[in-house]
């Protein structure tokens, strides 16, 4: 009997083990220490091209990333709704970065594993017309300023209402892409940037096509919690420590971002229409099952059609909608 339960024990530690994220829960109070760390002194708000690296890597290091809360400061814990009335979209988004990784050029795939991220006691959250997917229907600006109960795992909206915190998120993780000019962060592309997926919690990978050599991977735009589409155009914002891994692969091509967890591989696609976004995310995905599965086109379709969810991940920066395409591993029984 004893035997027995030492047994359990260990296959019990063992499960723990392979569920959870390198280096400990998905919301620490201290991070696991990394090969790089950068702060958040230096941070930028454009994709452009010629900015310099504030640091380079090589592939499988591991860095520790300081972000930002969305609107640089703008927003604090005294704020009041007057703040969100006069802010200056010029200034939100910065983001850490850019991140060179040596190798990497045009054709190649940057993956970034998620390992831990580490949430301040504070966030906020703003309606700020006319933005929004309703900025039609709410004309006022409103301003939510949140306590970040760490030990508990929860926000609350009021007295019976708390929102988890517990699968935090940076709204922002992209690459610089191959076009001349400064450009704006809000709207998802290409490259990443504004995707603001929330299933990119710790334990979870994303996938970035390179378009520049060097890659150049900036992050940002904290998120305690979030709902799909962040439909009155701010999550719990906040700042944000992140602790990930940056991989170099020469061994993919993909289009878009795609990301996965333990349970589940999504594809993305973006455009100016959901439809067209969802579009563009199915055929990604019946690629990926093409390709890596060793589908036929038609059976990777029916797979869709039956085990795909579409999910809209980004819903409020135009001109562009994000849309993912979630398949569960589950149906996999190699």
């Amino acid at each position: 009997m004893k035997m027995r339960l030492v047994a359990l024990a260990a296959a019990l530690l063992a499960l723990g083990s392979s569920c959870s994220p390198e280096g400990g829960s998905a919301v620490n109070a201290q991070l696991t220490p990394s090969d790089h760390y950068l702060s958040s002194q230096r941070t930028h708000n454009k994709w452009d091209r010629s900015l310099e690296p504030i640091l380079r890597i090589r592939s499988g290091e591991t860095v520790t990333v300081e972000t930002k809360e969305a609107s640089d400061g703008q927003i604090t814990p005294q704020s009041t709704v007057a703040d969100v009335a006069g802010l200056d979209l010029d200034l939100v988004h910065p983001l850490t970065g850019p991140i060179a990784i040596e190798g990497a050029q045009p054709g190649d795939v940057i993956q970034v594993d998620l390992l831990e991220f580490e949430l301040p006691d504070w966030g906020w959250t703003i309606i700020a017309p006319p933005s929004g997917f309703l900025g039609d229907e709410f004309k006022d600006p409103y301003l939510k300023l949140w306590q970040l109960n760490r030990p508990q795992g929860y926000a609350e909206l009021k007295s019976g209402v708390r929102v988890p915190i517990d699968k935090p998120f940076l709204g922002v993780i992209g690459l610089a892409w191959d076009e001349e000019g400064r450009f704006v962060t809000f709207p998802p592309r290409t490259h990443g940037g504004n995707m603001d997926i929330k299933h990119l919690s710790a334990g979870t990978t994303v996938y970035l096509p390179v378009a520049l050599p060097g890659g150049l991977l900036s992050l940002g735009d904290g998120h305690a919690a979030q709902g799909d589409g962040e439909v009155c155009i701010s999550a719990i914002e906040c700042d944000m420590k992140a602790r990930i891994r940056v991989t170099l692969r020469k061994d993919m091509r993909i289009k878009e971002p795609q990301y996965e967890g333990l349970d589940f591989y999504a594809t993305t696609g973006f455009a100016t229409t959901i439809d067209e976004a969802a579009r563009k995310a199915t055929r990604y995905m019946i690629d990926h099952l093409v390709q890596v599965r060793g589908l036929s086109r038609e059976e990777a379709y029916v797979l869709c059609s039956v085990s795909v969810d579409l999910q809209i991940s980004e819903a409020v920066d135009m001109p562009h909608y994000l849309v993912s395409a979630r398949l569960p591993k589950s149906v996999f029984h190699d």
